[in-house]
């Protein structure tokens, strides 16, 4: 076998490219993973992604269609890719970091939930927080969260994948952490939503708080932390995508907000707006633990064209007094 390379970024959309040219700046051996043998050999000799423009790929990122021998995979493609590059990728016990946020369509599975679903071998952890694709590969100041159960697994990849330009905190509570990067979509959708329509501001802050209240719900619900949420793989993440105008997600909220219809917006779109397919998904999740969700429930019945977004409005702002 050949020399492994110290980290293998499974997945050449913006997020993974961004990471590889990350840690391959910071001086690592990186090699990045592309499904498609063509599409790897375009990469490779343009030296830049078109999912990440602007951003020239070091020399010493290696391209590749071929799963990588590396100390440390890191899984960077959409959430509903997850299962058939997982099932893919040959047996072993090289740590695994999922660096893709959502939840599975089909079984409602949380990232870690699936990794350890079809392979439980691997040493699972979730990096998620509040970060840019393409803020990341310029090398702009971010932290985020290391998340994984084993205490040695967590310091070992803390350490490990920490960059001058990237901070990590690790966590113990890898429901939590991996709970937050899903539900913040969809409520960014919302928060889209809101200042499309024009709704203000004083009803994005009331959103992205209530927001919080009840992504926390579901996690102690899931066995997860309900403080996890306020932290970095929740608040922050739930910050910068409700409020960045290059959040995928929000956009795609202002645009229904101003009255495009749904098919119309992804026809524009080359990339995956993980909240459409996370929406639905998270609903159904938290009705088989009774968690209500309201902001969620409206946002995926917006989807499915159930609800306009005046009646959106109504909905939240009819319901039973209560207090906070």
């Amino acid at each position: 076998m050949s020399e492994a390379f110290d980290i293998g970024v499974l997945g050449a959309g913006g997020w993974g490219t961004a990471l590889a040219v990350l840690f391959a700046n910071a001086g690592k051996s990186v090699a990045l993973w592309v499904r498609d043998p063509a599409k790897a050999k375009r990469l490779s000799e343009s030296a830049e992604n078109p999912r990440l423009p602007g951003i020239k790929l070091p020399k010493n990122l290696a391209v590749t269609a071929e799963f990588p021998n590396a100390k440390v995979l890191l899984l960077a493609v959409p959430m509903q890719y997850a299962r058939a590059t997982l099932a893919a990728l040959p047996a072993q016990k090289t740590p695994l970091v999922l660096c893709c946020k959502g939840l599975e369509a089909r079984t409602l599975l949380l990232p870690p939930e699936l990794a350890s679903a079809v392979h439980p071998q691997m040493p699972v952890a979730m990096l998620t927080g509040p970060n840019f694709a393409h803020e990341i590969a310029a090398g702009l100041p971010a932290a985020t969260v290391l998340a994984a159960v084993d205490a040695a697994l967590r310091a070992t990849l803390t350490s490990g994948l920490r960059t001058d330009t990237l901070r990590l905190y690790g966590s113990a509570d890898i429901i939590g952490a991996s709970l937050g990067g899903a539900a913040k979509n969809v409520i960014a959708i919302a928060a889209g939503v809101v200042m499309g329509a024009g709704l203000g501001e004083n009803a994005r802050a009331a959103l992205i708080t209530r927001g919080i209240v009840e992504i926390a719900r579901l996690a102690a619900a899931l066995g997860g932390r309900a403080e996890t949420v306020t932290g970095l793989s929740g608040m922050g993440d739930l910050l910068l995508t409700c409020t960045g105008t290059s959040s995928r997600n929000f956009s795609l909220g202002f645009e229904l907000g101003k009255g495009l219809s749904l098919p119309d917006i992804l026809a524009k779109r080359t990339s995956v707006t993980e909240g459409v397919s996370t929406a639905p998904a998270l609903l159904a999740r938290a009705q088989t633990v009774g968690v209500e969700m309201p902001i969620t429930q409206v946002v995926t019945e917006l989807l499915a064209g159930k609800m306009t977004v005046s009646e959106t409005v109504v909905s939240l702002m009819s319901r039973a007094l209560k207090d906070e």
